[in-house]
């Protein structure tokens, strides 16, 4: 394991020095993504929002449709709408640019997998039962739930071409190929995407984990916040988490017209390198 050095200066140290990274006078400045609460201890809650928009510079952009399989239809009815009208704008997009991608995942957990880990401890081993299964941790209904929801389903093409694949993880990044490295992460960095826009299921577990890595792995995420759903209660906390956290979470209005209207598309490598895992770039 590796240590920094022992002699890491202070904020205020650390300010009177350049720095390449920085544009000094600008980080100065005070956040316009950020508000406190006066009377608070220390002026908390505090809360922060995302700086950027999808508008303020060309990106190279990638839709993933989180787990949109047979399994989940019953939850997915409400939002199938506004994920098809993403996914052909992004379709669209991606016809006259070589910076658009498209990602399918499919949860794949099943009871004997032989997968024995944390989540199979926090969910525990009961709640199995055929006929009133509770525990969400597992497919139910066997092969034909791993489908991908006909109406937005990948074309062979995209299947051929590895666009669609089985993950055993919350995290659509956390599913490895044969050299250990992200599956997912691999397919993207290969096509120098910059920024992931998430919809599908379910919006507290594999959305918001998906978010997450994204947002380590260096990407710009978006939550679309309408094209998201889940089967539990947790639908606006996990929106408000992620928009306060790691996402810009944005509407299927606002997204579609972004990619119909605004797309431009981004030199590679200009704003996130490949590299490294966080997306560091290397200048």
């Amino acid at each position: 394991m590796t240590h920094e050095a022992t002699d890491i200066p202070t904020l205020k140290e650390a300010l009177q020095k350049p720095r390449k990274h920085r544009d000094m006078k600008l980080a100065l400045e005070p956040m316009p993504n950020f508000s406190k609460t006066p009377g608070g201890p220390n002026e908390t809650p505090v809360s922060f929002w995302a700086s950027w928009d999808l508008k303020d510079r060309p990106r190279r952009i990638a839709l993933l449709l989180d787990d949109c399989q047979e399994e989940y239809r019953a939850y997915a009815g409400g939002i199938l709408p506004n994920m098809e009208k993403i996914l052909d704008a992004f379709r669209n997009a991606r016809s006259g640019s070589d910076g658009v991608q498209i990602a399918w995942s499919a949860w794949s957990r099943r009871f004997d997998d032989g997968i024995s880990n944390a989540m199979d401890r926090w969910y525990g081993p009961r709640g199995l039962r055929p006929d009133a299964t509770e525990n969400a941790a597992y497919i139910f209904t066997g092969a034909p739930g791993l489908e991908p929801l006909a109406e937005i389903a990948p074309t062979d093409e995209e299947v051929a071409d590895g666009w669609f694949y089985h993950g055993k993880h919350l995290d659509m990044f956390w599913t490895f190929d044969e050299d250990g490295a992200s599956y997912l992460d691999t397919k993207l960095k290969a096509h120098d995407i910059d920024t992931i826009v998430i919809v599908g299921l379910w919006t507290d577990e594999c959305v918001l984990s998906t978010a997450y890595a994204g947002n380590s792995r260096g990407y710009d995420v978006v939550v679309v916040r309408d094209a998201v759903a889940t089967a539990t209660a947790n639908q606006e906390t996990a929106l408000t988490v992620a928009n306060s956290t790691v996402a810009n979470v944005l509407s299927t209005e606002e997204v579609v017209a972004y990619m119909e209207n605004d797309f431009v598309t981004g030199a590679p490598g200009a704003v996130k390198g490949t590299r490294f895992p966080d997306g560091r770039k290397e200048d």
